[in-house]
Formats: structure tokens, C-alpha cells, sequence
């Protein structure tokens, strides 16, 4: 459980966790154009390296010490060898390509700004663009002071700034590209695919506006994420309705085969679908969090958000290995008790510094985080710090949804056995009277 209650804070090693991601998720959008065009040789060779190269790099900073992180680990002479591990994969990698940028060559050529092709490579310079903004601010201070001496920081205002913008246009990325047809689509039949699912996104984002949502970016946040799972929805219904009109099908039984049969569509369907429901959880918990911190004695009340904490007391639990100092709350919502909340702190004998302990209530709507911060000797007060977040339970969500997709899409086809091919009914009756 996170002793600080929340789930990302720009630090250098999380920054670093999730630049590979980037990378490797432009990878894997690119590589089909590839797959169906045979362009993007060099540039895709160039993305799985840069992909390599990142998870290298994140392991370089964590085991270096050259950055300050809560994730890192003491300082070592291993940061070194991981260094020169970095200088020869860049140099071994741009070496072969230079050499084999002959057998590289792509066959084919874009044919028009308005496809599939263009779609998916404008997601892959959003996804590099996000990916070299944190990568900048991660290493900035390190520049810094190697060229002017100086310690700075680079705060998550600088990656919002940047990000935030950069994610929203990725949200609308992941509705519109997967709809456009591959070499060439028409713009009348793109504003076909659209216009439902938009509009129908900008009135499911009405209700956020009258619930008193006045924040420009969360309520953009909102309308791309219910964008992006409205054309999901309406790629499911449209394939099932084709199939079902083709074979005869029940509208259940013509969804499951058609996504069995389209894995890799479909899955991917799904994962854009996970992104959209955690792109809503991280826009309103980053937004809209709640927070309340001061000192207590027993009998004390704290509130936060609609939530009133009342502090009964203290109690120490001797552990095999440290000592656990537990506090105990009365938690109410709006006068309906919701039971007890017992932050701790453990105090380990070698340990200057006490570990926390969080004790939290998760649900749909929100979550509340209660945070044991410091305990008097004499147990009369402690200091307590509490915190409201909205739809964090919906990035969990989020993330279940896309290890879903990501599992169907790779999901091996023997598995399935031969696939059965149906005729239509047509050939069905066409069929019965040649063996009559």
C-alpha cells in the first residue's frame, strides 16, 4: 500500500518505468503497417531499439544512485557497467543498420494523408513526442548540473503541461484511426463512421458538466475517453450485425465467433477500450483529489470531502520484528457510519524511520486513504493525513480491460481448432438441392 496515498508523482524511476511503454506500444501500432504495406523497416528496427535501450536505461537509473528517487537503490559500482552496456547497444544498433539499410527498404509508399497508415503514424509521433518530453525532464537535472554545477528539479507541472495535451490527442487517436480504411478513406464515409459515436460522446459528457465538472481538460478527458468506448462498442455491434445477416446468426453467438476469428482486431478493440476507462480514473483522481492533514487527540474529529474520521485512540502491537503503533477511526459518510479505519506505523530497531501503514476504503466513486503520519511518546496526539480520491478503482478497471484485449490478441489460434466456416444461408439451400 502506498504510504502517500496516491499512485504516480513524476519521480525519475517511475518516469522511467514508463518511457518502454511509449516506445514499445508505437512498435507494435507501426509494425502493422509494415506487416500490410512493407514500409517502416528502418523506423520500426529504430523503435524496438529505443525500446531495449529504455528498459536498460530505467535499470541505470535505479541501481546508479545518480538520481534522487523513493525507488532507488544505494548508490553502487554497478551503474558503471550498465553505462557501457547503453554506449554498445546504441553503437551495435545504428552500426547494423547502417550496413543493412539497403535490405531496409520499404516496397510501398504512403497514398494518401486521409488512411489508416497516416492515422497510425501520427500516433507514433504522439507517443515519441510523450515519451522524449518525460525523457527530458528526467535527465534535465542531471544535465544541469553537469554543465552549470547547479541541483535543479523538474516538478510534474512541466510533465502535465506537456503530457496532458499530448494523451487527450492520443485518446482521440485511438476512436478515429482504427475506423479509417487502409490507403485511402473518403472523407464522407469517415464523417459516417464519426459522427454517432461523437456526438453521442459529447452528450455523455454533459452530465460531468452538470454535476459541476468546470475543468477544461477533465471534461476533454471525458468526452475522448466515452469517444474512444463508444467506437468500440458500435466496431463490435457493426461486425456482429454483418455476421449475423451473413450466417443467420444469434446477435450473442455471431459476437463471440467474430471475435474469436478477428483476435488481433478485436483485442485491440478492447485495449483502446482499458485505456479510455484509466485515462477517466487518472483525469478526475489527479483533478479532483481531496485532502486533509493536522494534528489530532482522541475524541477528535477530521473531515475531509464528505467523510468525518473520528480519532479513538491508539493501540501497539508487538511484532516478530518491529513494533506497530495502530490508530483507530470512526469513519461516517454524511451521518451513515461506515466502520473503522486503523492507520499504523511500524518501527523496526535498525530503522531510523518509521514504515506506514495505510488503511483505505475503495469503491466506484472514490477512495479514502487515511495516513498515520506521527505519534507523541506520550500517545496523547498524533498527526494524521487523509485523502478523497475520485475513480481510482476505474485505472484498475482500465488496466483489467487491457490485459484482457491483450490476452485475446495473443491468444494462439491452434487453440481454437480449424476454424468452422458457415455458409450463408444462400449457399446453404444451393447446397441441399445439389445433394438432393
Amino acid at each position: 500500500v502506498l504510504g502517500w496515498g496516491g499512485y504516480w508523482a513524476w519521480d525519475p524511476v517511475e518516469n522511467a518505468s514508463i518511457m518502454p511503454w511509449f516506445t514499445g506500444t508505437a512498435f507494435l501500432h507501426s509494425v502493422m503497417i509494415q506487416e500490410k504495406r512493407q514500409m517502416l523497416k528502418v523506423w520500426n528496427l529504430i523503435l524496438i531499439t529505443l525500446t531495449f535501450f529504455l528498459v536498460i536505461f530505467g535499470t541505470f537509473l535505479t541501481r546508479s544512485g545518480i538520481l534522487s528517487s523513493v525507488h532507488a537503490f544505494a548508490e553502487g559500482l554497478i551503474g558503471h557497467f550498465f553505462l557501457g552496456f547503453l554506449a554498445l547497444i546504441l553503437l551495435s544498433s545504428t552500426t547494423l543498420l547502417v550496413f543493412r539499410a539497403e535490405g531496409l527498404k520499404g516496397h510501398g509508399e504512403l497514398d494518401s494523408l486521409l488512411s489508416r497508415e497516416s492515422a497510425f503514424l501520427l500516433n507514433n509521433l504522439v507517443l515519441v513526442g510523450i515519451c522524449f518530453t518525460v525523457f527530458l525532464g528526467t535527465i534535465f537535472p542531471l544535465l544541469a548540473e553537469a554543465v552549470r554545477g547547479v541541483k535543479v528539479s523538474v516538478g510534474a507541472p512541466y510533465f502535465n503541461q506537456v503530457a496532458v495535451p499530448l494523451g487527450l490527442a492520443l485518446l482521440v487517436l485511438m476512436g478515429v484511426g482504427p475506423l479509417i480504411a487502409w490507403r485511402r478513406a473518403s472523407w464522407d464515409s469517415l464523417r459516417r463512421s464519426l459522427l454517432l459515436p461523437f456526438l453521442l460522446a459529447l452528450l455523455g459528457g454533459l452530465p460531468f458538466f452538470l454535476l459541476g465538472i468546470r475543468r477544461p481538460l477533465v471534461l476533454a478527458a471525458s468526452v475522448a475517453a466515452l469517444f474512444v468506448i463508444l467506437t468500440v462498442l458500435f466496431e463490435f455491434a457493426r461486425g456482429a450485425r454483418a455476421r449475423q445477416k451473413l450466417y443467420g446468426e444469434g446477435f450473442p453467438q455471431a459476437l463471440v465467433i467474430l471475435t474469436l476469428r478477428n483476435r488481433r482486431r478485436y483485442g485491440g478493440f478492447i485495449v483502446h477500450g482499458g485505456v479510455a476507462l484509466a485515462a477517466l480514473g487518472i483525469a478526475f483522481s489527479s483533478s479532483y483529489q481531496v485532502e486533509s492533514e493536522r494534528a489530532m487527540r482522541p475524541g477528535e474529529v477530521l473531515e475531509v470531502g464528505r467523510y468525518r474520521l473520528r480519532f479513538d485512540g491508539l493501540r501497539a502491537v508487538q511484532g516478530p520484528t518491529h513494533i506497530k503503533v495502530e490508530a483507530a477511526f470512526w469513519v461516517t459518510n454524511q451521518e451513515k457510519p461506515l466502520g473503522a479505519l486503523k492507520p499504523a506505523l511500524r518501527f523496526y530497531e535498525r530503522q531510523q524511520n518509521p514504515i506506514a501503514e495505510v488503511d483505505y476504503r475503495i469503491g466506484l466513486q472514490e477512495d479514502l486513504y487515511v495516513i498515520l503520519g506521527r505519534v507523541e511518546r506520550d500517545g496523547r496526539e498524533i498527526a494524521v493525513k487523509a485523502l478523497v480520491n475520485p475513480m481510482v478503482t476505474w485505472i484498475w478497471l482500465g488496466g483489467a480491460v487491457m490485459a484482457l484485449g491483450g490476452l485475446l490478441a495473443l491468444f494462439p489460434e491452434q487453440w481454437l481448432g480449424r476454424p468452422r466456416v458457415i455458409p450463408p444461408p444462400e449457399e446453404k439451400r444451393s447446397l441441399a438441392g445439389s445433394r438432393g
